[in-house]
């Protein structure tokens, strides 16, 4: 009358079924979350590409087409100092526009879309997430940090994002971000990011190499313990509408969802996923064997109706027509490309990038200083 129901496994069986699973080979990733991680990572290299030659160029003295308004999304620091200006004036600073572009859309996206861009749009997530599946191929296991060891470091990610929500909203005063943001330093701040990664010190190196080991040590080091991004979406996503809901009727407690979540959220323990490092990468619906244990819905009474869940495409779409089309809003509004003469930029880079006025400010001026 009800229909075949799966029955419950014991204890012993979902002790096997659960080893089994943790030791068993990497399932593969969603294929449209793949398509999505993949399409993002080649638009990410093609722009890096233009962005060397346009360099080059100015090194040459010549302007060799425009200059790359995206990479200006790894200018997070100058993206949050240009928010609290747009905020407290009105003004959209022009000096790197799709920076703060890129830093809207990012918070409105974990708003909306739980963390999607850690999970789907994040070059560094994505390296992660391999780094990730090779540990898993050569170790046999996912591996995780005991507890007493995983905890405070998780709370590392957010005293840095601390660190800096201290020195950008509290420690400086409006003037001084402006005074900032116009800086020469600020002009050229991602031509200054590009010559740290082609020219890197040895300290860089070791600390990158450390980190790409740590990261295959210990899936997603990087994700998990320090990224203050992260840390700044995690509340956000807290607040999303959209959750994965578990059925406790439908579910067979195969403890899938649990084996595969990069988070090593207990999915099969809650009834809804609430966590900040829930980045909806939606892994544990894919692996569910049971098709309405597990959903993607508004958390909500009304959230159950049919047409309310969201199947793994579906959030796709929303996914990359809420970033893309944003930053085509933005190219239409006129709040895409910077302002700085590029002629300028010749002659700042002909001279070299090396002078006491292109030094990176250690720490920002204080509201008491002259």
């Amino acid at each position: 009358m009800f229909g075949h129901r799966s029955p419950r496994l014991n204890a012993e069986e979902r002790t096997r079924r659960a080893r089994h699973v943790f030791r068993s080979r990497p399932r593969r990733p969603l294929r449209v979350r793949q398509a999505v991680q993949f399409g993002t990572l080649a638009v990410i290299l093609y722009i890096g590409w233009r962005f060397v030659q346009w360099v080059h160029g100015l090194e040459r003295g010549v302007i060799d087409g425009a200059r790359s308004p995206g990479v200006e999304g790894f200018l997070p620091i100058a993206s949050l100092m240009s928010l609290r200006h747009w905020v407290e004036t009105g003004t959209f600073h022009m000096g790197h526009p799709a920076g703060l572009v890129i830093l809207c859309l990012v918070l409105l996206t974990a708003l909306l879309l739980k963390k999607a861009f850690c999970s789907w749009l994040c070059p560094v997530g994505t390296v992660a997430e391999y780094l990730a599946r090779l540990s898993h191929k050569v170790f046999g296991r996912r591996i995780k940090l005991p507890a007493w060891l995983d905890w405070p470091l998780q709370s590392l990610k957010y005293l840095l994002l601390a660190f800096f929500l201290n020195a950008i909203f509290l420690m400086m005063s409006r003037e001084q971000i402006v005074q900032f943001l116009d800086l020469p330093y600020a002009k050229v701040s991602d031509i200054k990011m590009l010559y740290f990664f082609t020219d890197p010190s040895p300290t860089t190196l070791w600390v990158l190499g450390i980190l790409v080991v740590l990261s295959f040590v210990v899936p997603y080091f990087w994700c998990r313990y320090l990224c203050p991004y992260g840390a700044m979406l995690g509340p956000l996503s807290w607040l999303s509408p959209l959750k994965v809901v578990r059925s406790p009727a439908a579910c067979t407690n195969c403890r899938q969802c649990a084996a595969v979540c990069p988070s090593f959220i207990a999915v099969d323990l809650k009834t809804t996923v609430n966590s900040v490092e829930c980045t909806g990468c939606l892994e544990c619906v894919a692996a569910c064997p049971e098709g309405d244990a597990l959903q993607l819905r508004p958390a909500t009474p009304w959230g159950a109706h049919a047409a309310l869940r969201l199947r793994p495409a579906v959030f796709a779409a929303l996914v990359v027509v809420l970033f893309y089309g944003g930053i085509q809003t933005a190219r239409v509004a006129g709040r895409w490309k910077g302002n700085t003469d590029q002629r300028e930029l010749v002659e700042r880079v002909r001279r070299g990038l090396d002078g006491p006025e292109y030094d990176h400010v250690g720490r920002p001026p204080s509201r008491t200083d002259p």
